[in-house]
């Protein structure tokens, strides 16, 4: 079988790595990968196609297959988080728990981005708290959104304004011009951390900015519990016409996916940084709360978090019509 050479984007991830650095290489298939910040990749691929293979947005992909977008993702699913538990509030705003976000002004850097996505549908329905009750701002400009690529309006009944550009989430939420936002990647609830976030995000004080989920393990062992599943936020796509030319280059790219996520596993004990004298203890206690495998791949492994995701695009107004899981990936992966 001749070797097909496949432009490839992606972000650093663990369980993708080896992928990138060519020690896990697909079957007949030649990866040429190109290190890319997620934003970036969504934004060239939802506007230029510019990939055969590319991470993309579960929301941004779900829009515009819903618009013909010609790719097709395999049910590999390498990024997770639990999106609530990234939330920050400032304490003037008289919150004291998801459940007081009604009425609130809360900042999300995309609207559509499948964070956002997550963020409303977990308040709405493990919290009580209507999308339509809170007062939406989105930061990132329409020229460099995956919105502006797909079209984006804000859904009808939806209290929606974008945040000047000359001000931040993080800027607006300590000058209590926002009640919440989504600024947490980066704080471990640690006032070290929160520091230099501060210097990176510019200076303020951050000395009445809290998380809104104290106890971020708590409430994901109770999330998952719930639930049994963890939110996935980003996939992997391939482009329709190489699929239809070469339908196997999907199950060689799966099992690829599969080969480099287990490698990474057979080695992450070996990686934990030294400095975490406890480190293999929350590894462990990770698993026991999150079950054994938090980064499941497989289609049906992933059907009902599919599902849950799929009906809140259709219900948050992002898709007019509510899609099948099964018409998102690629046939051969369906049963996996």
């Amino acid at each position: 079988m001749p070797t097909l050479t496949l432009s490839f984007a992606s972000a650093y991830n663990e369980r993708v790595e080896p992928l990138m650095d060519g020690s896990v290489k697909p079957e007949a298939i030649e990866l040429i990968p190109t290190y890319s910040e997620p934003p970036v990749t969504f934004w060239r691929q939802l506007r230029f196609q510019d990939f055969d293979v590319s991470e993309m947005s579960l929301s941004s992909y779900l829009i515009a297959k819903s618009q013909g977008f010609d790719y097709l993702a395999l049910p590999v699913f390498p990024s997770r988080r639990l999106f609530q538990t990234e939330l920050l509030y400032n304490v003037d705003s008289g919150i004291k728990g998801p459940e007081d976000l009604a009425g609130k002004r809360v900042g999300v850097a995309e609207y559509q981005q499948t964070a956002a996505l997550w963020t409303r549908g977990i308040l709405e329905h493990d919290f009580g708290v209507s999308q339509y009750s809170i007062h939406w701002y989105m930061e990132r400009t329409e020229e460099l959104s995956h919105g502006g690529a797909t079209g984006f309006k804000p859904p009808e009944g939806i209290s929606f304004q974008r945040i000047p550009v000359e001000k931040s989430m993080a800027s607006m939420l300590i000058a209590g011009e926002l009640d919440v936002a989504a600024v947490a990647r980066s704080f471990n609830r640690s006032a070290n951390v929160i520091e230099r976030s501060n210097r990176i995000r510019g200076e303020g004080d951050w000395s009445k900015v809290q998380p809104l989920f104290p106890d971020r393990m708590a409430e994901g062992a109770r999330f998952y519990q719930k639930h049994g599943w963890l939110p996935a936020n980003h996939t992997y796509i391939v482009r329709g016409e190489l699929l239809r030319k070469h339908p196997w280059v999907a199950m060689n790219l799966y099992l690829a996916f599969i080969e480099a996520k287990e490698d990474w596993n057979r080695r992450v004990v070996e990686r934990i940084p030294s400095a975490l004298f406890f480190g293999s203890e929350y590894l462990a206690n990770t698993k026991k709360l999150l079950g054994p495998d938090p980064f499941a791949f497989g289609y049906k492994a992933n059907e009902g978090m599919l599902q849950t995701l799929m009906d809140f695009s259709h219900e948050q107004g992002l898709t007019k019509e509510k899609l099948q899981p099964q018409d998102l990936f690629a046939e051969s992966t369906l049963a996996l």
